[in-house]
């Protein structure tokens, strides 16, 4: 019989990435590997990665509670608690919490390929070595992810 996965409120894998907290809930190992699955946690004033592109797996973002502000290329969501942005291959994005509140997300990552991004992160600042747009974009480059240099970053 296949095995369920129940993940509860304090579970989880949990990696603080300066003022942003990424909880691992699903790494692909329950799944197959079609579905990874993390809750992202963002201090108020906080700015996400610089706007990047996935060439080969589907990211899907749900505002949980606060609100984000989601970058599409050129184009700015303002994207309150309950609204849901699915971001396919090849879109280029970024998130950003702008208001003076905490903002939860519920990530997802089809199939799962990012979210081994989130522990190298965690390691780099382990070793010491500070969390920048180069090296968040290194760690990028790792899974089938590269910068949107044709947008302002």
């Amino acid at each position: 019989m296949a095995q369920v996965s129940v993940v509860g409120p304090d579970d989880g894998e949990s990696i603080q990435l300066g003022p942003t907290r990424m909880r691992i809930l699903e790494d692909g190992s329950t799944t197959g590997h079609r579905l990874g699955m993390g809750e992202i946690t963002l201090a108020p004033h906080t700015d996400g990665p610089p706007q990047h592109r996935h060439a080969r797996h589907d990211e899907g973002f749900y505002v949980v509670s606060g609100a984000a502000r989601f970058t599409v290329g050129d184009t700015v969501y303002d994207a309150p608690a309950g609204t849901l942005v699915m971001v396919p291959p090849g879109a280029p994005h970024t998130f950003a919490n702008p208001t003076d509140g905490v903002t939860v997300l519920l990530n997802t990552f089809t199939p799962d390929l990012y979210v081994n991004y989130f522990r190298d992160l965690r390691d780099m600042i382990a070793d010491g070595r500070p969390l920048t747009d180069e090296a968040t974009i290194q760690a990028m480059s790792h899974y089938a992810t590269e910068p949107a240099t044709d947008y302002d970053v």
